[in-house]
């Protein structure tokens, strides 16, 4: 199989298809595009529970283990609480990085005040780099859940900030020798900081008291791959307007460089989103200085990308252009 998330189509036949229900507390469970399982434990309160791997980034793998994972708990319209950590290190590792690894940790915990509740530390020669793998636990009130499948025809497509933006970061940093070789150190300092714009949970929040029917961050796979499984999880169709994608100069470049697509660069830091009238909903973003689009609708069927008057077909999701640089 190939490096990155697994295909849909195999990760339904061989992963979803194998768990059985069990539970009746369960209501929300394994799904193509779906970020978070929910757990109905008292009367109108649910549990949210996500977990992520940081695998493809060097640099920043404590702060980015602990926003990702909690995009997920803000994509279902929750509030992050606490997160498990577990940190495996090479045999290779010293004291100073485990270190480093939990100040940046807590560091974004800090920043969206979330705690550290527990998790496992680990020194093993089956890895030869550091792996963090993080699992986050949230709440909702259940009447206010928001489902990836949930997606209406005739809706608005949303975007918050920029594509590519955690791809960005990650390229800026752990290939920034590299990158001297063509671009000023200030151009690389603006990239490096794209790390900044890492968490969704305050437009989480904003989009779920607008009343939006679908969230997801888009992650592995891109901008591209969130909408794709917003479109598969939902059965609908979606028309994308790629003139409309927000890009910032610094992913461009660097994604020419590499030769790579930043519609299919990992871009934690982004949410998409359905709503009707998103245009009021930007309004709500706009007085928070939070950067959003109208970048398509959701239809009935076909799902394309158009530019120019040119229709493509919006593809599944395959591995994510970071691999094809960061190997």
């Amino acid at each position: 199989m190939k490096i990155g998330k697994v295909a849909p189509a195999i990760l339904k036949e061989l992963v979803f298809d194998t768990i059985k229900n069990k539970r009746d507390e369960i209501i929300l469970r394994p799904n193509i595009g779906e970020d978070c399982s929910a757990i109905k434990l008292g009367h109108n309160e649910v549990f949210l529970v996500s977990t992520d791997p940081i695998t493809g980034a060097d640099k920043d793998a404590g702060y980015l283990a602990i926003h990702v994972s909690c995009n997920d708990i803000a994509s279902s319209g929750g509030e992050p609480i606490g997160v498990l950590l577990t940190v495996i290190l090479p045999e290779t590792a010293s004291k100073e990085e485990l270190h480093e690894i939990m100040k940046d940790a807590e560091k974004a915990a800090n920043e969206i005040n979330v705690e550290i509740i527990g998790g496992h530390t680990e020194i093993s020669n089956a890895v030869n780099k550091p792996i963090i793998s993080a699992t986050v636990v949230g709440k909702v009130d259940k009447s206010k859940l928001i489902l990836t499948k949930n997606a209406k025809i005739g809706q608005d497509l949303i975007m918050t900030k920029w594509a590519g933006l955690e791809g960005t970061a990650i390229l800026a940093k752990d290939c920034k020798e590299e990158l001297r070789k063509e671009f000023p150190e200030d151009f690389l300092c603006r990239a490096q900081g794209f790390s900044n714009f890492l968490s969704v949970v305050q437009e989480g929040k904003i989009a779920a008291e607008f009343g939006v029917t679908s969230m997801h961050d888009a992650t592995e796979g891109g901008i591209f791959g969130a909408i794709w499984e917003i479109a598969e999880c939902s059965v609908v169709g979606v028309e994308v307007y790629l003139d409309k994608i927000p890009v910032r100069e610094e992913t461009i470049k660097i994604c020419d460089y590499f030769n790579i697509s930043p519609y299919k660069l990992i871009s934690s830091g982004c949410m998409i989103m359905t709503a009707f009238e998103g245009g009021k909903l930007i309004e709500q973003f706009k007085k928070q200085n939070i950067q959003a689009k109208i970048i398509g609708r959701i239809t009935h069927k076909d799902r394309i990308c158009i530019q120019k008057g040119t229709l493509t077909p919006l593809e599944q999701p395959e591995a994510d252009e970071l691999y094809k640089v960061i190997i």
